[in-house]
């Protein structure tokens, strides 16, 4: 039965309602795109390569019964973390804003497959593959008659930054995740009993290869865990000397704060940067740490920024400068104040134990919107993580066997 329904829904069903995708092109700027971030309700600014010439990047689409073959693509994905990373670097760090200069592909991730386009009509067991086979976004156009893309295209307000267009070949786009597909399986999780009760012990989909730092560590030897975390969709977790877990540095977090947990990540501790980034803004004791720490390491440019962004007012520089760094804030809070923005991450990690169901590790990852789970003992020493790849494997084994 659960293979005859899903056989028949095609990835535009799971479009409906899904906002158009914010973009900016592969010329700008990280300044540019700093920009774009601190104006936009998402975490991530989808990357387009429009050139004409680059007919190796075409694709085609099936759109309404229009085919067509786009002469734009979206070559990747940013947010704050690919930021506030590339900022973490020696020379970024010296001066922050002749960094902030450097094209956007300085900091676009370099991996294959990592996005990936698709046709409206194409099926859900196709999108499970795809993301099994390591794509994090599907970009799929909008189902939108043609005849309202002029009108449409009149209505939309100009960008503040001059980028940011949401229209690329005519259409307009959207993007699915593993969260999306997630939900949709578990609004239909009665077709697939048993296994939803069934615990991930016995399902093996416990994944104990994770990315873990000591509690009193230095938070820069945790960048390289940071991105490959932001790229695995997993996270970092902090742990003390016995492998208790403690909490963890999540790219889902620090997506939501400002660039300048840079200079954080740069001065302190895992532990402390655990207090600094969660919600409600830095502790004053910890900001006064940053700066002296800054000024003890010469870093004269980053400390510079930091003490001017510190010090303006509102929430924006002082300067009109859009390469300065804004204040110092964390939370989801200090972006926006729209119904996701108001999902606030903590630094505290989601936990279950090896026991919990899966339908259970499915709701509590969707619920605190996170794409895993980290699995402890009743001691809380940390046994490994649970990631929607893996519950996807699950479901996509299951459908497969009842072909």
């Amino acid at each position: 039965m659960a293979v005859s329904l899903l056989a028949h829904v095609v990835i535009s069903d799971l479009c409906l309602g899904k906002p158009a995708l914010r973009s900016l092109p592969i010329s700008a700027t990280i300044a540019d795109t700093l920009a774009a971030l601190r104006n936009s309700e998402d975490n991530f600014i989808s990357i387009w390569d429009c050139a004409d010439h680059h007919a190796a990047h075409s694709v085609s689409v099936n759109v309404g019964g229009d085919h067509r073959s786009c002469t734009c693509t979206c070559v990747g994905k940013v947010c704050m973390v690919d930021v506030i990373c590339y900022l973490c670097k020696d020379d970024c760090l010296l001066s922050p804003s002749t960094a902030l200069k450097a094209p956007v592909s300085a900091i676009l991730p370099k991996i294959p497959g990592l996005v990936m386009h698709l046709e409206p009509s194409s099926s859900l067991l196709e999108a499970i593959d795809l993301i099994l086979e390591g794509t994090q976004n599907l970009v799929v156009p909008i189902q939108t008659r043609i005849s309202n893309y002029s009108r449409r295209k009149q209505l939309q307000k100009p960008s503040t930054t001059g980028f940011a267009t949401t229209i690329h070949n005519g259409f307009e786009y959207c993007w699915l995740t593993q969260e999306d597909i997630i939900r949709f399986l578990l609004s239909s999780i009665g077709l697939f009993s048993p296994i939803p009760a069934l615990s991930i012990d016995t399902l093996g989909i416990i994944n104990t290869d994770i990315l873990a730092i000591d509690y009193h560590s230095p938070a820069s030897s945790a960048v390289k865990s940071i991105s490959r975390s932001l790229a695995e969709q997993t996270s970092v977790a902090v742990v003390d000397s016995e492998g208790t877990l403690i909490g963890e540095i999540s790219p889902f977090t620090l997506a939501c704060c400002d660039e300048t947990v840079a200079a954080a990540i740069t001065t302190l501790s895992s532990g402390d940067l655990m207090a600094y980034i969660d919600c409600g803004g830095p502790p004053e004791d910890l900001v006064r740490l940053v700066k002296a720490r800054l000024k003890e390491k010469n870093l004269d440019g980053m400390l510079e920024a930091y003490i001017q962004s510190a010090y303006s007012s509102g929430t924006s520089s002082s300067s009109d400068d859009e390469s300065s760094l804004s204040p110092p804030r964390s939370g989801k809070y200090s972006r926006s104040m729209s119904y996701s923005a108001r999902m606030v991450r903590r630094a505290e990690a989601i936990v279950c134990h090896p026991k919990s169901s899966l339908v259970a590790v499915m709701i509590q990852a969707i619920a605190h919107r996170v794409n895993y789970v980290w699995v402890i003992e009743d001691d809380c020493s940390l046994v490994g993580i649970v990631t929607f790849c893996e519950m996807l494997k699950v479901f996509r084994e299951h459908l497969g066997s009842m072909a």
